[in-house]
Parts: structure tokens; C-alpha cells; sequence
């Protein structure tokens, strides 16, 4: 099941690159789904996955919300954090933490160490205490 989890997700990249949903843009997105290589790293329980989408569908109206705080109000602050990243991700899910945590316009990882942890840039309305 998470194999084509894994189609879906290079699918959902390719059109996002493309921004092309015509007959034969399709074919090629899916022909380049299933020749990309497939790593032989732990591909990810079912329950992270769902986890991971649902997470993605949350965090859509956080964006545009975010995106009218920092145009209505200013945010001259900035932080970097370093965050815990969740116990046994495989790859995909970790592209898939970094492109969420990175979609909303007040944060952007910057960087992922192997050992788990994401350095996290934010912005703030005022400094933390």
C-alpha cells in the first residue's frame, strides 16, 4: 500500500512542477513515477502515511492564515529552532515533513541533520522570552 503512496507522491510532484494536467503530461508523470528508482529503506507503516496527508489537508488553511497575519501585521523577528523529527520516517516521509513545515509562509527548514532534527526558521511579531 505504500508503494502507491510513494507513486502518488512523485505523481503530486510532477504535476506541481509541470503544472500541466493534459493526456500526454500524464503519461510521462507516470511513466517517470514508476521508472524512478525505489529505495530499499523502510517505505513507512500505512498509519504514518495517512498521518502525513491529513496533516498536508490541515495545513492548507493554516498557510492562507499565516499569509494574512504577516500582510496585516508585521513580523520583524526571526528564529531558528531545531525540532525533533518524528521516530522511524523514511525518506518520503521526511520530504513530506520538510515540504509541510516549509509550505506555511512563516517557517522553512534550512536544514536536516541525519541524527532526526530539523533547524526551523520562523518569523515572529516580537522576540521569544
Amino acid at each position: 500500500m505504500t508503494g502507491y503512496l510513494n507513486i502518488l507522491l512523485r505523481l503530486a510532484i510532477w504535476f506541481l512542477l509541470t503544472a500541466d494536467l493534459s493526456w500526454p503530461n500524464i503519461l510521462i508523470g507516470v511513466s517517470v513515477a514508476l521508472l524512478l528508482p525505489r529505495g530499499t529503506t523502510n517505505p513507512g507503516r500505512l498509519k504514518d502515511w495517512l498521518r502525513t496527508l491529513w496533516e498536508v489537508v490541515v495545513a492548507i488553511p493554516q498557510a492562507y492564515i499565516e499569509a494574512f497575519e504577516i500582510m496585516f501585521s508585521p513580523h520583524n523577528h526571526e528564529v531558528v529552532t531545531v525540532e525533533r523529527a518524528k521516530p522511524r520516517r523514511s525518506p518520503s516521509l521526511i520530504f513530506l515533513d520538510i515540504f509541510l513545515i516549509t509550505f506555511t509562509p512563516k517557517t522553512i527548514v534550512q536544514h536536516y541533520r541525519e541524527q532526526g532534527w530539523y533547524e526551523v526558521h520562523r518569523i515572529t511579531r516580537r522576540p521569544s522570552p
